[in-house]
């Protein structure tokens, strides 16, 4: 049985430990609540975006071809140079949230292939690292405080790849909140642009179909090169705004679970010490008494 200072130990060490917890708890909480009003501050405009790309590409001109819509048929799959762009955090704590991510990530690689990885969060990067996946050395960007314009920059950094031929196909792995409560890992294609559907991320109510002649000025070319970009960097905007805000929500529910197991375990060693402490007492109360007694004996 331990004694009542190595119990007094546990109960200060446990408290120290809880004070963390709780603090990270209310930082996750406030981080949540910005990110939470970015999304809504900005969803909007995104919003107009993705319908005007949909709008965009169902009167593109019959037989239109561009390389943003090139399935590449031609380049046998063992040769498709795939690059997954994966978002995991910057550090843990956070429940299964990293695990998961890397997980699906680590299904949607190609053994023995031309994939190459785009990690965003420090997580992802040590992780991969050490598995000596083929990771790009140019690109390192972290998870925290997305903004519009590190979105912009990753959009453009990665479709400056696709058009040079070094990426056939984009994927990105996120993690997509259902609601507060419940998320899950996702894989999306984002180019070349044959699934358009399969990545609304801004989810619009869609119009209905009308026979109309629409024109598309100057050139359907130079309209598909202004709104795809946009597209991306709105995209890619919002699976970071996400993936923030589902790290934070899984770590206030590791958090919040932490705390609980800990008052648990507080209680229950606090009883414990009063329960050694009481029986130390007691015996300290009938070693005095019996010295006491044998004392008027010998008198």
């Amino acid at each position: 049985m331990a004694t009542p200072r190595e119990l007094k130990e546990r109960i200060d060490s446990i408290g120290e430990t809880l004070k963390i917890t709780n603090a990270m708890y209310l930082i996750s909480s406030t981080k949540l609540r910005k990110a939470r009003k970015d999304l809504d501050e900005t969803e909007p405009y995104f919003t107009a975006v993705q319908q005007m790309m949909d709008f965009t590409m169902k009167h593109l001109p019959e037989g239109y071809t561009h390389p943003f819509l090139d399935l590449r048929e031609d380049i046998p799959d063992k040769n498709t140079r795939r690059a997954i762009l994966c978002i995991t955090a910057d550090k843990g704590l956070a429940g299964s949230y990293n695990h998961n991510i890397l997980k699906i990530t680590e299904e949607k690689l190609r053994p023995d292939s031309n994939d190459t990885l785009f990690l965003m969060g420090e997580v992802g990067r040590h992780y991969f690292a050490g598995k000596q996946a083929h990771i790009s050395g140019t690109f390192a960007y972290t998870i925290q405080d997305p903004t519009l314009s590190k979105a912009r920059s990753i959009a453009s950094f990665l479709l400056e790849r696709y058009q040079k031929g070094q990426i056939d196909e984009l994927f990105v792995v996120f993690t997509h909140m259902k609601n507060s409560l419940e998320m899950e890992p996702v894989v999306k294609q984002l180019l070349p642009l044959n699934h358009l559907d399969d990545t609304n991320y801004f989810k619009h109510k869609k119009k209905k179909d009308y026979q109309e002649e629409i024109l598309l000025n100057p050139t359907p070319d130079e309209v598909i090169e202004k709104v795809v970009p946009n597209y991306l960097a709105g995209f890619i905007y919002g699976v970071m705004i996400e993936s923030f805000c589902a790290e934070q929500s899984a770590r206030m529910s590791a958090m919040d679970n932490a705390n609980k197991n800990g008052k648990e375990l507080l209680d229950d060693l606090k009883i414990q010490y009063s329960r050694v402490r009481q029986s130390q007492i007691t015996q300290e109360i009938t070693e005095v008494a019996a010295g006491e007694r044998g004392t008027k004996q010998h008198e």
